[in-house]
Formats: C-alpha cells, sequence, structure tokens
C-alpha cells in the first residue's frame, strides 16, 4: 500500500501491484518447507481483516519439467504476529 492516493474500502482488496520487501517475506515465510511445484511471485493484492490476507499472482512450475502456468496463491498473516500461512492455491 504504498500508493498514498489509492482508495480503500473496509474489507475490500487492493489492485494487484508489486511486492514491497515486506510482501515478500510474508510469502518465503509461508512457502517455507512447501513442497511440489515451485511458485514465483510477480503482483500481489492484499486484504486487510483481523489480519491480511495475500493474493499472490505466480508463473508455477514443477521442476525439471518445462511447463508452466499461472496460479494465485492465497496466504493469512494473523493480526497477532504468528505466522503467515497457505489458505489456498488455485491455478487459473
Amino acid at each position: 500500500m504504498s500508493n498514498s492516493a489509492e482508495t480503500l474500502v473496509a474489507g475490500g482488496w487492493t489492485a494487484y501491484h508489486k511486492l514491497t520487501p515486506q510482501d515478500q517475506k510474508v510469502f518465503d515465510e509461508a512457502m517455507k518447507g512447501f513442497v511440489g511445484a515451485t511458485y514465483k511471485p510477480g503482483s500481489v493484492s492484499t486484504q486487510v481483516v483481523a489480519g491480511t490476507n495475500y493474493r499472490f499472482k505466480c508463473v508455477a512450475s514443477v521442476p525439471p519439467a518445462l511447463v508452466v502456468w499461472e496460479a494465485i496463491v492465497e496466504i493469512f498473516q494473523p493480526l497477532n504476529g504468528g505466522a503467515p500461512y497457505i489458505t489456498g492455491i488455485k491455478n487459473i
């Protein structure tokens, strides 16, 4: 939410935007230990609730295959400073 001119609606999602270092930290922490496909985030949308919901738009692949696809990785960061965790992954 680096754009101060951005209008936020309570409970609404921001427009997708480039990841900040904090966004990348949340993504990396939530994905730690994830096995299977690899996900590389390109943009993120956030929603402030009792914590923060993240929707990371990613390029996904299963190495060593050359097949790639787009996916949304949904992550929740609790308000109390608890560890962020994956709430869903959807292929798009």
